[in-house]
Parts: structure tokens; C-alpha cells; sequence
């Protein structure tokens, strides 16, 4: 089933009455949250000019785990969350709601 498919299918579902199960919304929204990260470590490091390999020199980390991170395929822990924002030269900002999630890193000197 293509793509246009399923999302009607869904949208017909929810439509319906049909609720999908916690566990599925959960893992939404872990999915936006890693996708959400991952777009704000690629946006900032562009702005900066910077390659994977540079920023993973900045911060002690590989090219490959910044691949992960900017595929959203790595889940960060709290401390290499500090040492990305430093290596971005940031401050990284996390806001968690039901419905959403927002990341965004901010350049020290504008703070």
C-alpha cells in the first residue's frame, strides 16, 4: 500500500471514532521528537558551515554517531546533548508538550 493509501485509510479511521492504540501514539511521538533533534543538529551545522566530521571533532564524538544523530537514528543521552550544544556553539532548547515537541539550538552570542 502506498503511502496516499494509508494516510486516507488512517484519516477515514479517525474519522470514524477509531482511536489508535497508546503504545502506537507513543511511539509517534518518540519518532517527532528524534526527527525534531535530529533537524535542529543538521540546521544549526549548516548555518555554521560546518561538516559531521568537524562538529564530531568539536565534540569527541565520530562522523558516523553524528550521522546517526542528524538521521535520527541515535537517541542522545544528557550528556552528549551538552557536548553537541557546545560543539554548535548553543544553547539547546527542548519543549515537550502532548502534541508537540520543539528543538531548537540558539547562538550563544545572541542569548
Amino acid at each position: 500500500m502506498n503511502h496516499t493509501r494509508w494516510k486516507l485509510n488512517r484519516e477515514r479511521a479517525v474519522s470514524d471514532g477509531s482511536t489508535e492504540p497508546e503504545e502506537a501514539a507513543s511511539d509517534r511521538a518518540e519518532i517527532r521528537l528524534a526527527m525534531a533533534f535530529a533537524k535542529a543538529v543538521y540546521d544549526r551545522r549548516q548555518r555554521l558551515g560546518l561538516s559531521q566530521s568537524e562538529v564530531a571533532q568539536r565534540a569527541g564524538l565520530t562522523q558516523a554517531k553524528v550521522s546517526r544523530i542528524e538521521g535520527a537514528d541515535a537517541v542522545p543521552t544528557l550528556p552528549l546533548l551538552r557536548r553537541l550544544a557546545q560543539a554548535l556553539d548553543a544553547t539547546l532548547n527542548i519543549a515537550l508538550d502532548s502534541d508537540r515537541e520543539e528543538v531548537t539550538f540558539i547562538d550563544r552570542r545572541a542569548a
